[in-house]
């Protein structure tokens, strides 16, 4: 029926022209907005499944990454690792994942620890789809940033296992506590903690912090490769061993890769963009993302060269160091993307890339091994990402982004006149908050499977590489000089497989050779 139809049925008649007119005008203002909002919530749902897609391309450069920075005998273990991150962690975020994160959020002022409905998503549960996709997203970029740094020596059950339980549990009680509208520190709540709440907007804390700790007690629980740190005896090495990455050029592959997917995690962030706001606030993400990449590399690159110049008495400069410097500096800027001015971005960069620089030296002076540098990356670089944006912020890009300005970066507060430190201080309780339950919850799970002896690799697989122990051959085909260690796995697996094929048969009944012919060509030899 038409709106003139319809609203000559609600006046009985056409008679009154002027309350006729009144109708249809009336009427065709509700069904403009009926069908402007109609297509605006399309035009979000797509945004949002559109950044996702990009978020989740990152597993292509995490994969990429870490395959070309450890020993090309590993190859094949860590994509398949990357793999897992998706299809276990994935089933864990249906499952469960989604429900601890966001399951039962209302609009109260009561704050909650863990979410509690939502279970086991399907479409008619009322959880907003293209979210979830997003979020799922976002979880497996978690679990890929500890793949790196317990390469080369951890079990295939271990490493499954552990996704699960970050993906499943560990990870959503962050996600809650931060995004969630009835989490502890969130921004978006009813009554935020202290007026205020932490600001993290696409994850430094939540996501990358959060890897980046788990990363840091899987391998203090795991202990270096072998050959790291210490001789075969398990004396200290006076300088630790190098293992060279095998391919610089996957490493580029994977940075490149990861930064291009960043310009879905942070700008997707803003979860909307089908309006004027949005998408100022979604183009000042991207702006602040590209400077926080650039400035964080080339700061790596300076502060390494230096310190190489301060120790060996000549500048080199390193790629290793200005690709992880650039991601640093990405992971930085990813909690305070959308609060802070550009010249805010580049000075978060900067100083990424010195304290990607400095965590690294410290790792190693520690004795700690990280194939991939992923702990200075994603814990340095996520810690300090909640603390510049509790220092950078600006009072008016907090209002346009979450519509409220009460507290502002302590820089910002101090040109005020006030020094008000709350902000700041939700900042960093946030970063201690993440840090004590990440470390509390995956060491007692490392623990556990270190206990129970599924963690580590037997030193012998270790020593031949997993890929031709565990994966049936190497990555790469090539001729390579009889390494005793495979003779041995050889052997042994043969043994084993002998021992299997014997239980499984039973005794083999003893068959007598026939006797060998005889030749009778020579009949006086025969």
């Amino acid at each position: 029926m038409s709106i003139f139809d319809t609203c000559t049925a609600q006046l009985g008649g056409s008679e009154n022209v002027s309350a006729l007119l009144q109708c249809i005008s009336d009427s065709n203002q509700e069904a403009a907005a009926a069908a402007t909002s109609d297509i605006a919530a399309g035009v979000d749902a797509f945004y949002l499944i559109f950044a996702g897609a990009l978020v989740y391309f990152m597993q292509t450069g995490f994969a990429m990454l870490c395959a070309g920075s450890i020993r090309a005998k590993n190859v094949k273990n860590v994509i398949l690792w990357n793999l897992l991150d998706s299809s276990g962690g994935g089933l864990a975020f249906w499952a469960v994942g989604w429900a601890f994160a966001y399951g039962g959020d209302d609009d109260s002022n009561k704050f909650t620890f863990i979410g509690n409905t939502d279970f086991f998503v399907s479409h008619n549960s009322g959880v907003p789809l293209e979210l979830w996709f997003f979020q799922f997203a976002f979880a497996c970029a978690l679990s890929s940033i500890v793949a790196g740094t317990i390469a080369e020596r951890t079990q295939m059950k271990a490493y499954l296992m552990y996704s699960v339980f970050l993906v499943g549990f560990v990870y959503p009680v962050v996600a809650h506590a931060l995004w969630s509208t009835n989490g502890i520190f969130s921004k978006t709540a009813a009554e935020p903690l202290f007026g205020s709440g932490a600001i993290d907007l696409a994850g430094s804390g939540a996501v990358h912090m959060t890897g980046g700790v788990a990363a840091l007690v899987g391998t203090l629980i795991l202990g270096p490769r072998m050959g790291r740190f210490y001789d075969g005896d398990g004396n200290p090495l006076e300088e630790p061993a190098t293992f060279t990455p095998h391919s610089t050029a996957l490493q580029f592959l994977g940075t490149f890769c990861l930064w291009f997917g960043w310009y879905g995690f942070n700008p997707g962030s803003v979860l909307v963009i089908a309006s004027e706001q949005a998408g100022t606030v979604a183009a000042l993400v991207v702006i602040n993302t590209t400077l926080g990449a650039c400035a964080g590399a080339v700061s790596a690159m300076f502060f390494s060269s230096w310190f190489d110049w301060r120790e060996h008495g000549e500048v080199s400069y390193d790629v290793a160091a200005t690709m992880n410097g650039c991601l640093t500096g990405l992971v930085a800027i990813t909690a305070g993307c959308a609060t802070v001015d550009t010249w805010a971005a580049v000075v978060i960069g900067i100083f990424a890339g010195l304290f990607y620089n400095l965590g690294s030296k410290l790792l190693i002076r520690l004795r700690i091994d990280d194939a991939v540098d992923a702990i200075p990356v994603h814990m340095v670089g996520g810690a300090w990402g909640m603390i510049s944006t509790g220092l950078l912020s600006s009072p008016e890009l907090i209002a346009q982004a979450f519509s409220e300005n009460p507290n502002a970066g302590w820089f910002y507060e101090w040109s005020r006149g006030s020094g008000n430190f709350t902000l700041l201080g939700c900042q960093l309780l946030a970063v201690l908050f993440i840090f004590g339950w990440t470390f509390a919850t995956m060491g007692f799970w490392f623990g556990l499977l270190n206990y129970m002896g599924w963690f580590r690799v037997d030193p012998l697989e270790e020593a031949v590489g997993l890929d031709v122990s565990r994966h049936k051959g190497p990555a790469y085909e090539y001729t390579a000089p009889e390494d005793e260690s495979v003779n041995q796995l050889m052997e042994r697996r043969d043994s084993k497989r002998s021992l299997n094929d014997s239980s499984r048969k039973g005794p083999k009944a003893e068959i007598e050779e026939p006797e060998k012919a005889v030749d009778v060509t020579n009949k006086d030899e025969a």
